[in-house]
């Protein structure tokens, strides 16, 4: 009699606990709008992909420095897992993009045309990758010494020079400047030298004439000019306009005077950078990933002095590779303010 009155109590006082505990636990539906909001609000600080590697270029260059730069904004203002790669630059960050391997890369819009159209370094069109913004102007900076009588590209001619990595934007540009006056490889000593190296080349006098391509300045040709009398190389307007006719991502450019030590502005050329992405990236990450690059402006500029030629009123001018739906948007938006 007793364990047959026992049980019946026992299971309604677990009943009754069990149902004190659910009520307590389920929220009101005030704390479950309360919760979306905040998820809702979560989202907008979060992308679709957890990792962005960006592929830059050597690392004492203009690519790394701010790419460097825009990581942490990207770590910062997502809290995604962002890091850069050095890389040779434009071409190998071009095949990097395309076969997956990184997720963002900055490239010389040269080489981009290229990759588009399926010519040079690349057997065939590339179709998957898409551009979120113009960005500086890389300008082809051709150095040597004031004592070996260099002075404008023609005389490159039956010298040894460094073109830049096998596989960068600056080589790329490099070749074709020089075919565009009538020089071929056939008719100089050609060193694939990154910045660096071809900056150790001048030194040690193994080379006669380097070109860097680059946002100004350039810290390695910075550190050469403590050291070295070095003589900016210059390059005829009229001539290169011509060029330009056949080859439209260039654009004349001078080198300010006193940048590296020169009395008057250098005439030269200059190649746009491009920032591009994977097709895969979704629209909304694109979207984002532009609206937080020209949110942060200010602190690229701090980072390289280059980045203060990246302008929102042109990022979406001269694009070469197809526009990023995302960032399409983005500009939009902007253009209706």
């Amino acid at each position: 009699m007793l364990n047959s009155l026992k049980s019946p109590l026992l299971l309604s006082a677990m009943l009754s606990a069990i149902l004190g505990l659910t009520a307590c636990s389920s929220p009101s539906s005030e704390n479950s709008e309360s919760a979306a909001a905040d998820s809702s609000a979560t989202d907008e600080n979060k992308l679709d992909t957890k990792f962005l590697t960006i592929a830059t270029g050597g690392a004492s260059g203009p690519y790394n420095i701010i790419g460097t730069s825009l990581s942490e904004v990207y770590v910062k203002t997502f809290g995604v897992n962002s890091k850069t790669q050095t890389t040779g630059a434009s071409v190998e960050n071009v095949n990097l993009l395309t076969q997956g391997k990184v997720d963002m890369v900055l490239a010389l819009s040269d080489v981009v045309t290229d990759a588009v159209e399926g010519k040079n370094n690349f057997d065939k069109p590339i179709t998957n990758i898409q551009q979120l913004a113009v960005l500086y102007p890389n300008v082809v900076q051709i150095v040597t010494t004031k004592k070996s009588g260099i002075k404008n590209i023609e005389d490159l001619k039956g010298k040894r020079i460094a073109v830049g990595d096998q596989g960068s934007g600056t080589e790329v540009n490099a070749r074709t400047l020089l075919e565009g006056f009538g020089i071929t490889y056939d008719d100089v000593t050609v060193d694939y030298l990154g910045f660096s190296e071809a900056a150790d080349g001048m030194k040690a006098g193994k080379i006669e004439a380097a070109f860097f391509s680059s946002g100004l300045p350039n810290s390695s040709l910075m550190e050469l000019e403590q050291g070295l009398d070095l003589q900016l190389v210059t390059i005829n307007q009229d001539k290169l306009k011509e060029i330009i006719q056949s080859k439209p991502y260039f654009k004349t450019f001078e080198i300010p005077a006193g940048t590296y030590g020169n009395d008057a502005a250098i005439p030269t050329a200059a190649i746009m950078n491009a920032l591009l992405v994977s097709s895969d990236l979704s629209e909304a990450d694109g979207y984002k990933l532009t609206k937080a690059l020209f949110d942060n402006l200010d602190g690229l500029k701090t980072a390289h002095q280059a980045a203060n030629d990246i302008s929102l009123e042109t990022a979406s001018e001269g694009m070469v590779a197809p526009i990023h739906p995302g960032a399409k948007k983005y500009y939009d938006e902007q253009a209706a303010k």
